[in-house]
């Protein structure tokens, strides 16, 4: 007989909930569409776009460069593993919904736009933090050291200092010996 061993709320919390997945791949799907079909707008400069991006104050040449990389985080969120990858698109469409939501409330122009940044900028966040696991970026163990900082005077070594109470304690040590 398989019986739980845990009161139903503890047991509950620790399970994947079956609605999870599917919220997931909706915001994402909402987010990746609004980046590639936006993106693609960008690059081509439509008419109307290139209008609202001036208004906001911006030169028409960044749109090719802010298109670009719309396109590339809407293909990096889709496209299987890359956890670190899918962190920085993320927070690239993070930084354009906000800085677009500044941009709009700051020159009071369009702003009807801000409501549709602020649900993006939501469903791009649901979407971060509904992601399983597969799509995360591994967590370092605590207390670890990141790849970086192995080797590193000061990260994974102490390095003396004359006169501190610690630099002092290891001499007297070494001394002794």
């Amino acid at each position: 007989m398989n019986t739980p061993t845990e009161p139903p709320g503890i047991a509950s919390c620790y399970q994947f909930p079956h609605w999870r997945p599917a919220a997931y791949w909706l915001a994402t799907a909402a987010v990746v569409a609004e980046l590639g079909v936006g993106g693609i707008w960008d690059i081509t400069r439509m008419p109307s776009v290139r209008e609202l991006v001036t208004h906001l104050g911006y030169p028409s040449y960044f749109l090719v460069l802010l298109g670009t990389w719309k396109v590339l985080g809407a293909a990096a969120l889709l496209v299987p593993r890359r956890a670190l990858l899918k962190e920085w698109a993320y927070a690239g469409a993070f930084f354009i919904y906000t800085g677009a939501i500044v941009s709009h409330l700051t020159t009071g122009y369009a702003l009807s736009e801000v409501g549709v940044l602020a649900v993006m900028t939501a469903l791009t966040v649901l979407s971060w933090a509904l992601r399983p696991p597969s799509r995360r970026a591994p967590r370092p163990a605590p207390g670890a050291l990141p790849a970086a900082g192995r080797g590193t005077p000061g990260a994974a070594h102490a390095i003396p200092v004359p006169g501190h109470a610690a630099a002092d304690a290891g001499e007297a040590r070494s001394s002794a010996t």
